[in-house]
């Protein structure tokens, strides 16, 4: 069984990955199932699989191509639906993103390809 219920029928955990899916923080259930093999999301600093069951009250950080999110969840879901809906499940504690002028250009136009050093510190500034 996937997903534990009260008798009163509400969830009281679910499968992080589902969950995962659910909030809208990937665009796939396997996409997330992938993330959380890759060690990409913890849950009370702690990395997690996909099966990991997930309650209210947890922290989750998850990196996503938009960088680094941190939830607490609030509600439990395990099925994908609106957007608002998916918004009711956490409250985001993600930090800001960095201000635009350091992800500014690190290079000159024209100054032709860089060279491997450049690139390894063009990724570092990136976070890749």
């Amino acid at each position: 069984m996937t997903s534990s219920t009260e008798p009163s029928g509400e969830m009281t955990q679910v499968r992080l990955d589902k969950w995962l899916w659910a909030a809208r923080c990937y665009k796939t259930r396997s996409v997330a199932a992938e993330a959380c093999d890759a060690g990409h999301v913890k849950i009370s600093g702690t990395s997690a699989k996909p099966s990991k069951m997930v309650r209210k009250g947890d922290r989750i950080e998850a990196r996503t191509e938009g960088g680094l999110r941190v939830f607490e969840v609030i509600g439990l879901a395990d099925r994908r639906g609106p957007a608002e809906q998916a918004r009711a499940l956490y409250v985001d504690h993600s930090p800001p993103p960095p201000p635009r002028d350091e992800m500014m250009q690190v290079r000159d136009r024209g100054a032709g390809r860089p060279s491997k050093r450049e690139l390894r510190q063009i990724q570092k500034l990136r976070g890749h």
